[in-house]
């Protein structure tokens, strides 16, 4: 994702009742050392981190510039959005799109212990220098917690949970240190094992599956493909015409899908696909998603072809 980000996500977070997902030990496994809430955006636990600590550039994402360490003018005394319900209306679309993974409440309750940056304006450099960082962490921890959850990854489960508990105790570090973190370095360390589970994974798929890791796919015209089991990770898939594709099993890490057309795809299963990737995206009632995610609020309703049901 662009690290131009604004201010909290669009439609998760917030007073929504949260389902209990913590990984269940299975026969050869070590209980998970994270709770999956914890990756999950709390906004009303959080300092509101995003709409101060990053920057943004006016754009059709966002509807003005905002240098890095400034509140954005929107933020209120409470730390809510003061266009929460209207941000894609207000233009800003790239706020909605966002996804901390859990990490603003992370800095704000754990690596500060509730110190607010407004009534300790000493934290405030600090606390947002730290946060971009955990959100790092955080997303790592959310891709290691879902490779353990494929029962055949279960050759590098065991690696995957050395991983996961040695990020998980980077994350409780102080501030120094996790700023101090390489974390490009680390992502160096996880994504062979990442991209393991996802081989071990798809490799269950009948038939010959698409190799499209990287690729430029902006605009490409897909409708109906049988991309059942591809690699699409990192592609580039902003445009495209995904309309009704079978995209069950596929590896959609890091795969850009802005503005890409969902509408009626099969994504049953698809390994490693975001909130923030959705959100991105377009698509309606007919798509068909993993359990674990919601139906963006801003997706059309219209007619239901067997997809998930909006929350």
């Amino acid at each position: 994702m662009s690290p131009q980000h604004g201010t909290r996500p669009s439609g998760y977070g917030g007073g929504r009742p949260r389902r209990r997902d913590r990984t269940e030990p299975g026969p050869d496994r070590a209980p998970a050392v994270v709770d999956r809430d914890e990756l999950r955006a709390d906004c009303s636990s959080c300092f509101g981190l995003c709409c101060v600590a990053l920057p943004f550039a006016r754009s059709a994402d966002f509807a003005r510039d905002k240098p890095a360490g400034r509140a954005c003018g929107h933020l209120r005394d409470d730390f809510g959005c003061g266009i929460h319900a209207r941000l894609r209306d207000e233009g800003y679309r790239g706020c909605t799109v966002f996804d901390c993974f859990g990490a603003g409440q992370k800095v704000s309750q754990v690596t500060f212990g509730g110190t607010d940056w407004r009534r300790e304006p000493a934290s405030a450099s600090a606390m947002f220098a730290v946060f971009p960082v955990m959100r790092q962490l955080h997303e790592l921890l959310a891709y290691t917690a879902e490779a353990l959850d494929l029962p055949a990854a279960r050759p590098v489960h065991r690696e995957l949970r050395r991983a996961l508990a040695r990020i998980e105790k980077l994350t409780r570090g102080d501030a120094e240190s996790v700023v101090a973190l390489d974390v490009n370095a680390l992502r160096g360390e996880v994504n062979p094992l990442l991209l393991r589970a996802s081989e071990l994974t798809r490799a269950r798929v009948p038939g010959r599956r698409k190799d499209h890791r990287g690729a430029d796919l902006m605009g490409a015209r897909l409708s109906g493909a049988d991309l059942r089991g591809a690699s699409l990770r990192g592609a580039l898939l902003v445009g495209a015409d995904l309309t009704g594709a079978d995209l069950r099993d596929a590896d959609l890490i890091g795969a850009d899908l802005r503005d890409a057309d969902l509408s009626g795809a099969d994504l049953t299963g698809a390994l490693f696909l975001t909130r923030a990737q959705l959100t991105a995206a377009r698509g309606d009632a007919a798509t068909t998603l993993p359990p674990s995610l919601g139906r963006p609020a801003h997706w059309a309703r219209a007619g239901s072809a067997g997809g998930v049901v909006d929350a």
